[in-house]
């Protein structure tokens, strides 16, 4: 098992971060990335797959700071969840929100981070090019942007990506799409590979994660954190490990 070249930042606390798919204004099981075939939400966490619902399920389980929302119309072209993001904003103003909605240019981002809505999560499966990286790296909005390098058997985004770290903003994602709900275990290669290239960003881990012992290991090996989805409504992941990795 590869390490991560990263070095846990000091005074940073390892961050679990659940997530949340959202199509047609519900929550769906994402699964390896074949978004055409996910099925509603069915938790051990709450009843139905109502996002207001499943995040209230999630927040019992756990005090989450951050939840991390894919709204899988906007990603596709087919649609948006802004009703949805802006029930979830008003039930739970004290947390958190990561979004990727499919932003594919500079003032998506700005108009989103403007909506109060959350943070924008830019998806490099949405990026055509660098542009939207180049035209925000010196905008107020830089702070409230995360870069998810989403990866298949490659990069799936611009050329040249992976060799301008310098475009890249401190909060990085390495999502695994094909692990995703997969159950088989952190893309450790991968981490280490995006680690080598900027070992001073925080990086969150995503796809695979099984269990407590992948958060311990991520943690262990300078992670910033891991959105994790499937073993957490499974009940894989409990309560009291995720308590045990916030102290």
């Amino acid at each position: 098992m590869p390490s991560i070249t990263m070095q846990p930042k000091e005074g940073e606390m390892f961050h679990v971060v659940p997530v949340i798919d959202l199509r047609e204004g519900g929550v769906v099981h994402a699964r390896r990335g074949d978004r055409g075939r996910y099925p509603p939400l069915r938790s051990s966490l709450c009843a139905g797959n109502d996002p207001v619902a499943v995040v209230g399920g999630l927040l019992r389980l756990h005090p989450f700071h951050v939840v991390y929302a894919a709204d899988l119309d906007a990603i596709q072209g087919t649609g948006d969840n802004r009703p949805a993001l802006a029930r979830l904003r008003g039930a739970f103003p004290d947390v958190g929100f990561w979004v990727d909605a499919g932003f594919r240019t500079a003032d998506a981002v700005r108009g989103f981070v403007a909506s109060g809505l959350g943070d924008a999560v830019l998806g490099s499966e949405s990026l055509e090019g660098l542009a939207p990286l180049l035209a925000l790296k010196d905008d107020p909005a830089w702070t409230r942007v995360i870069l998810s390098l989403d990866f298949r058997d490659r990069l799936v985004g611009p050329p040249g990506l992976l060799d301008r770290p310098d475009l890249w903003p401190h909060r990085i994602i390495a999502m695994t799409l094909a692990r995703v709900g997969s159950g088989e275990g952190p893309d450790w290669s991968r981490l280490a590979e995006i680690g080598r290239i900027k070992p001073q960003a925080s990086l969150f881990a995503a796809g695979g994660v099984r269990d407590g012992g992948d958060l311990r290991d991520l943690a262990a090996r300078g992670s910033a954190g891991a959105l994790v989805a499937t073993a957490l409504h499974d009940g894989r992941i409990g309560g009291a490990e995720l308590d045990a990795l916030s102290r």
